[in-house]
């Protein structure tokens, strides 16, 4: 009798691996793909300084690497909408800006220091994903100044109200 498992039961296991899937929205949006990108760069940026003799480097994109991954899954289930008390938009946005200076600077420094193949590979990794990265805290720097300005609407039409009352 107890072998039975009801049907809400494999409802509420369906609604539980779904909310582990990614939000096919999310992933195809600018932001979804940006974080793909820079997680699949940092990855390969990784990889490159694994096997070249500039392994002082690997530390930075392995991190970026983690974040970036992290964001994207927590992004694309909905995990930040359960969080309020974090800005992930902030979040995001001084990791891109961290992201994109660490990398700009490791890269010159493996392109120009090091003569081995995979850390000048690393390097010309490194070059896009500082673009890739500047371009998404450029994004999300938008996105933010636009909420900051949404924010300063509502006091207008109260402006306009006081404009029309006949209290003369």
């Amino acid at each position: 009798m107890g072998d039975i498992e009801s049907p809400d039961s494999t409802s509420s296991r369906q609604a539980g691996i779904s909310a582990l899937l990614p939000d096919k929205a999310f992933v195809t949006s600018r932001r979804g793909l940006l974080l793909t990108a820079e997680v699949a760069l940092s990855f390969i940026i990784f990889i490159c300084f694994v096997a070249s003799t500039a392994a002082a480097f690997v530390t930075a994109p392995l991190i970026e690497f983690l974040l970036a991954l992290f964001l994207l899954f927590a992004y694309s289930t909905k995990f930040n909408e359960r969080f309020k008390s974090f800005h992930w938009p902030l979040m995001d946005f001084l990791r891109c800006v961290s992201a994109s200076i660490i990398y700009f600077v490791i890269s010159i420094i493996s392109v120009s220091k090091y003569k081995d193949g995979a850390s000048k590979a690393g390097g010309v990794f490194g070059f896009i994903a500082t673009i890739v990265f500047a371009l998404h805290f450029y994004v999300i720097f938008n996105e933010l100044a636009n909420f900051l300005k949404q924010g300063d609407s509502p006091e207008q039409p109260r402006a306009d109200e006081d404009s029309d009352s006949d209290s003369d």
